[in-house]
């Protein structure tokens, strides 16, 4: 597994790198390549040894293809396609942890949380919307918010504190993934919204074995 968590946090920094310098080339090498590193974590984890490991290395593998799919920047339709991998990817996850046990009461108490942060980021992206993404984007939200109090209702029942973090940690890179597309275009959003999606796909793939 330290191998697979090193490619992927290598990859990670010529990723960023590649960001920065805006070159494409690499983008188009080191992302799948980081990507490929949370695929491997969660195989090495023993992702196939159950039903919970395989339904998050489901979820994994569609924010592999999300991620791919989300490079071209100017591509309205592989945006679009990208944003659909990982709504499902959510959907997955979603899954997986309620393969995993959710207690009631908390995943209650998650939904009343979680609704507050969703609301105001929904009420602050959406002037920034074009009418025609704003029923995906929406239902985007929705979805993930759907999978963080699933995360935080497994959490709390079986105590499996990465599987929280890791929920959060994806749902806050997700707003540098708004702001870069919707509000206002950064390298800034990229450097502090793409450690924090790897570390929520390491987090989450590294709990795949159970």
């Amino acid at each position: 597994m330290t191998l697979a968590v090193a490619i992927t946090l290598v990859a990670l920094a010529a990723l960023l790198y590649s960001e920065w310098r805006d070159s494409r080339t690499g983008v188009w090498l080191a992302k799948p390549l980081a990507s490929t590193g949370f695929l491997l974590t969660a195989l090495a984890a023993g992702a196939l040894s159950s039903a919970y490991g395989r339904v998050v290395l489901v979820a994994l593998a569609l924010g592999w293809l999300g991620d791919v799919l989300l490079i071209p920047k100017e591509s309205r339709r592989a945006f679009a396609a990208g944003l659909a991998s990982f709504l499902l990817g959510h959907l997955a996850y979603a899954v997986a942890f309620a393969v995993r046990g959710i207690d009631p009461e908390a995943g209650a108490v998650a939904a009343a949380l979680v609704a507050v942060p969703s609301l105001a980021v929904a009420r602050w992206l959406w002037p920034f919307v074009p009418d025609r993404m704003r029923i995906p984007v929406a239902a985007y939200v929705g979805v993930i918010s759907l999978m963080v109090v699933c995360a935080l209702g497994v959490s709390a029942f079986r105590a499996h504190t990465a599987i929280a973090l890791g929920a959060l940690a994806f749902y806050a890179s997700d707003l540098a993934v708004a702001r870069q597309r919707f509000v206002a275009e950064s390298f800034t959003n990229k450097l502090w919204g793409l450690p924090l999606y790897y570390g929520a796909q390491l987090l989450l793939a590294a709990t795949a074995g159970g």
